[in-house]
């Protein structure tokens, strides 16, 4: 069985990290740390083919993250970071449903800068949240070109910028499907390519 076969197997029905006990939260982190010393881009922002594009979370550490499938009366749907080299942005969406006709949307907008060929510096920039129906999202795609756009939205919609919101992220394993990074705050977190 390969690395990342492996990988794929230990994080498969644990909901992004919700479900996993203790020592599964373990062997994952072992899969993960086997399969990052097999990375095959190691300078991956010299490989924006393989990092640019919308990217789905399987698994995290995140508390923050993880934080959105406790809300009550919701049901965390999928997470997506997207990213576009060209314009060093990223786009962070988490789809969350629950009651009739109040699905929404929480998502984040951040710009990002190389420190070393692993590390981005992230600053964020705007916070949007709101209903899907009347932001009128339809797919991580879709949002994103309304907000490039310049589009105003519906919606619960702020600069935080000023905030001193930043972080850094470690990009320690990246194909052509599968990427992994580790954050400022120790979070680990394993994405595929939609």
């Amino acid at each position: 069985m390969t690395q990342k076969l492996a990988l794929l197997e230990a994080i498969a029905g644990k909901d992004r990290g919700l479900l996993a006990t203790e020592t599964e939260k373990q062997a994952i982190m072992i899969a993960i740390a086997h399969l990052e010393d097999r990375n095959p881009t190691p300078r991956p922002l010299d490989a924006p083919s393989r990092l640019d594009g919308d990217w789905r979370l399987l698994y995290t550490t995140s508390r923050e993250l993880l934080g959105l499938g406790r809300i009550p009366l919701a049901r965390l749907g999928q997470i997506y970071q997207c990213i576009r080299t060209a314009d060093a942005t990223l786009y962070n969406i988490a789809e969350l449903s629950g009651l009739p006709l109040l699905d929404s949307i929480f998502s984040v907008v951040a710009r990002f800068s190389p420190v070393s060929e692993q590390r981005v510096s992230v600053k964020f920039e705007r916070a949007i949240t709101g209903l899907t129906r009347l932001i009128g999202y339809q797919s991580p795609d879709s949002f994103i070109h309304a907000i490039e756009s310049g589009s105003k939205f519906a919606a619960i919609d702020f600069n935080i910028a000023n905030r001193d919101r930043q972080g850094w992220l470690d990009i320690t394993y990246l194909d052509d499907d599968l990427r992994i990074g580790r954050g400022n705050e120790g979070s680990v977190f394993v994405l595929t390519k939609r």
